[in-house]
């Protein structure tokens, strides 16, 4: 069984798979409390599932992706076959990740994204740095900026691990704090090897409540 916070169809505003419709599948609960948090809904809201009703709505969206998200799935070690299954089925799936939980055991299909948290975020000494040895050609490392501070940490953190050599690093500016402009300005002047990566789904809907 699963505790399931919600399973929805949307697009995707993040990662590499940016644009992308997919099916979301968040799960309930989460061991961190970062700052700038915009599902706080996630870490106690949820039902138990099985494994087959959550299969049986993802397919009935007919979408080719799916993103595994939360709070922290890796709290949910029943997390781990749901997306081999999926994989197995031939769907495209990522995991969204904060690395402070083991992803050993992740099927080597599924494209880890590990959201990196900075100083700002308040939890930043709580990335496990074994989580390095499970990398592969999928992965994908994120990191929410919200100062300068943010920015050089998250710099370190990639030269100290040599991740910029091998990963995409993806930059976000902490929505309504920095802005995409500042952010942009900072990797051009810093000469970062990071992309720049906004939350399109937030401008989307933002925009779409404005009318436009």
């Amino acid at each position: 069984m699963l505790k399931i916070n919600e399973i929805f169809y949307s697009i995707q505003g993040e990662s590499s798979y940016a644009g992308s419709p997919t099916v979301f599948v968040r799960t309930t609960g989460c061991n961190l409390r970062c700052t700038y948090c915009d599902t706080k809904y996630s870490y106690y809201e949820g039902n138990l599932q099985t494994a087959e009703v959550v299969l049986e709505l993802i397919q009935s969206f007919g979408a080719n992706y799916v993103c595994i998200t939360g709070g922290e799935p890796l709290l949910q070690k029943e997390c781990l076959p749901l997306m081999k299954t999926l994989a197995d089925q031939g769907y495209l799936v990522s995991l969204e990740t904060s690395g402070s939980k083991s992803t050993k055991g992740v099927d080597p299909r599924v494209k880890v994204v590990l959201d990196v948290k900075t100083p700002d975020s308040g939890a930043a000494e709580s990335f496990l740095t074994e989580n390095l040895n499970e990398l592969n050609s999928l992965t994908e490392f994120k990191f929410v900026l919200c100062s300068d501070r943010d920015f050089d940490w998250s710099e370190n953190f990639c030269r100290q691990h040599q991740i910029f050599e091998k990963y995409l690093v993806l930059y976000s500016p902490s929505y309504d704090q920095v802005t995409p402009l500042w952010l942009a300005e900072k990797i051009l002047a810093k000469k970062s090897s990071a992309r720049l990566q906004l939350q399109q789904h937030k401008y989307i809907w933002s925009a779409g409540t404005r009318g436009v």
